[in-house]
């Protein structure tokens, strides 16, 4: 596939949904998503971050869509959702759209769900709602990748920070246009760095430009007040919901840094039942899906069909290649139990 925003537009189509919950000003939207492979082969959703979109996923698809019917959309307030202006986009009306999409949309009922920054939040609150038998639908695998999923250990840099907080986000927002924003993630984002003169980056900032998602940025990113409200329960809903959960991360992310999914996978999955993965892409920065997306796909493939190494270390000696880090256990071992060779 062609990697353009308009190539992406085109491999989709739009449905109307309209959220339980009310939003402001807005009854009903028009949701983009896109589907690619076997409509009877497993499911396999993925979910986008901030500020981008489902056009996230486009390294990546194809090679999945082998094995999976594989699924996309775009969040209301990104790509080519609708973006309505003073709108609240919450993660708990994101969590329900998800189960929309799945269940009306889809007819699928059980599923694995991929999710990258902004989309941990959403995933990780959907992932709740069905275990809580709020929503239908069974979630098969959880993964989560690059995002800020434990906020204290973040580094929001100073443009998150700016169109946060309402005193500074007008100016902000001003100021920006979508060629700007694309190029400053293209600098900070990726490894190694990327111009506008890339093709991914070009299609970044089309699809900012689309229904000008840059007017609504400071809606948008109010997710992460949200997030820090809910944060501990969604974390410990993690750690007991019966779901596998696999973590996999790009070591150069300087935004959502190795240390929270360090956090996470030490106080909330090491020892949670069920056969728990932690990962690492030594060669990708936040954006691991477009750095490395042949080492994310391998992850995703292992971690999916249980075909993880037994042991931790590289998968082979290529120094980009995928890191297997961690399994979970029942419970660590005493430190004599490890020297006795428990």
């Amino acid at each position: 596939m062609e990697r353009t925003a308009q190539s992406w537009l085109e491999a989709g189509s739009h449905f109307e949904w309209t959220p339980t919950e009310p939003m402001r000003h807005t009854r009903t939207l028009n949701i983009f998503h896109a589907e690619f492979g076997d409509p009877e082969a497993p499911m396999l959703l993925m979910v986008h971050g901030f500020p981008t979109s489902s056009i996230d996923w486009q390294d990546v698809v194809e090679e999945l869509s082998a094995d999976y019917r594989v699924c996309v959309l775009d969040l209301p307030g990104f790509g080519f959702s609708d973006k309505p202006k003073g709108e609240s986009y919450t993660l708990k009306r994101d969590s329900e759209l998800l189960g929309y999409y799945l269940l009306d949309v889809l007819g699928a009922h059980e599923g694995a769900v991929v999710a990258h920054d902004r989309g941990d939040s959403v995933a990780l609150a959907f992932a709740r709602r069905c275990s809580a038998g709020e929503t239908p639908f069974a979630v098969s695998n959880l993964v989560l990748s690059n995002g800020n999923i434990f906020l204290p250990l973040s580094n929001l840099n100073e443009f998150q920070r700016l169109v946060l907080h309402p005193e500074s986000a007008p100016a902000t927002v001003a100021a920006i246009t979508p060629q700007l924003l694309a190029a400053g993630l293209g600098q900070t984002t990726f490894t190694p760095r990327r111009t506008l003169d890339d093709p991914a980056i070009t299609a970044l900032a089309e699809t900012f430009a689309v229904n000008d998602g840059i007017g609504v940025i400071h809606d948008t990113i109010q997710y992460l007040v949200e997030r820090s409200e809910h944060e501990e329960q969604w974390l410990q809903a993690l750690a007991a919901m019966p779901v596998k959960t696999t973590v996999v991360w790009g070591l150069y992310d300087e935004i959502s840094p190795l240390r929270v999914a360090a956090y996470v996978w030490n106080n909330y999955l090491a020892t949670k039942p069920g056969d728990n993965e932690f990962w690492l892409l030594p060669g990708a920065n936040h954006y691991l899906q477009n750095d490395q997306p042949a080492q994310f796909v391998h992850v995703l493939k292992a971690t999916l069909s249980n075909s993880s190494p037994v042991v931790p270390g590289a998968v082979s000696a290529d120094p980009g290649a995928p890191v297997f880090l961690d399994r979970s256990r029942p419970q660590l071992p005493t430190a004599q139990e490890v020297l006795a060779g428990a």
